[in-house]
């Protein structure tokens, strides 16, 4: 089932989509819902950030691939991470589906996309097993971690570089029925596509994480995990189009503006 937030004139509603027709609900999935009697096409509305979490984490360097590449672009040696160690990002970044990364006007010219799976949290847990991880999991949706990579390597924390306004495009909507042993994630700059990797192909698992951060934070309904990327971006431009596809979740599109131009 697809789970989204979506307005219309003005009013956000959250609701399921079927048969290309959202219906409107009184809670969020993961809440005691029931359906409002109000229905609208998917043409009729502005689809909206699918949840707005309570926490937001990350799990960074989560793809071999991508740690060897970004080590190897600053000529440093890989260091391959030995634990499932959790992040946060801030709320404040998230954009939807179609909206525009802004790029700051003293931006430098290393702005990459990262292309990841999310993770849309169900049940509060805590000190959760990986065998019992994935119950707490309502569905998945797809992330842009989008990087200024000179503050990146030069500021204290990643307040800029990670979590400057609209740097984290996020939907289109929430997938509860989502295979990722099937999945693949596919980006494409400006109509060519630019990486295609095995989505499930991560260093350490989604139970992984989930069980191991959970002996020391609680998760919470609507807390979103960011399970990291592989590969690497080509610098992305004023006007470029980045469209990032996994199979059976859609596809999360947003064009970069640069402030100034």
């Amino acid at each position: 089932m697809k789970w989204l937030r979506y307005s219309v004139d003005g009013e956000t509603f959250q609701g399921y989509l079927a048969q290309k027709t959202l219906h409107a609900v009184s809670a969020p999935p993961w809440g005691d819902w029931k359906e409002l009697g109000i229905e609208h096409a998917m043409n009729e509305v502005k689809i909206e950030v699918p949840v707005i979490p309570p926490t937001f984490y990350a799990a960074g360097l989560n793809y071999v691939k991508h740690i060897i590449e970004v080590a190897e672009s600053r000529g440093e040696k890989p260091v391959i991470p030995a634990a499932a160690d959790i992040g946060y990002r801030a709320v404040n970044a998230l954009i939807a589906d179609q909206e525009d990364v802004i790029i700051p006007a003293d931006a430098g010219e290393k702005i990459h996309y990262e292309a990841e799976l999310v993770v849309v949290i169900g049940k509060k847990i805590k000190n959760v097993s990986e065998q019992d991880a994935l119950s707490a999991v309502l569905g998945y949706t797809i992330g842009n971690d989008v990087s200024e990579r000179d503050w990146q390597k030069t500021d204290r924390t990643f307040f800029r570089s990670k979590n400057s306004d609209t740097f984290k495009p996020m939907g289109p909507w929430i997938e509860t029925n989502f295979d990722i042993g099937q999945a693949k994630t596919r980006v494409k700059v400006n109509g060519n596509q630019t990486i295609e990797f095995d989505t499930k192909a991560m260093l350490f698992d989604i139970s992984t994480f989930i069980s191991r951060s959970s002996k020391y934070v609680t998760f919470c309904p609507g807390d979103v995990i960011w399970m990291g990327t592989d590969g690497t971006s080509p610098n992305i431009r004023d006007g470029d189009k980045v469209e990032i596809e996994i199979t059976g979740l859609g596809t999360l599109t947003n064009t970069f503006r640069r402030l100034g131009n």
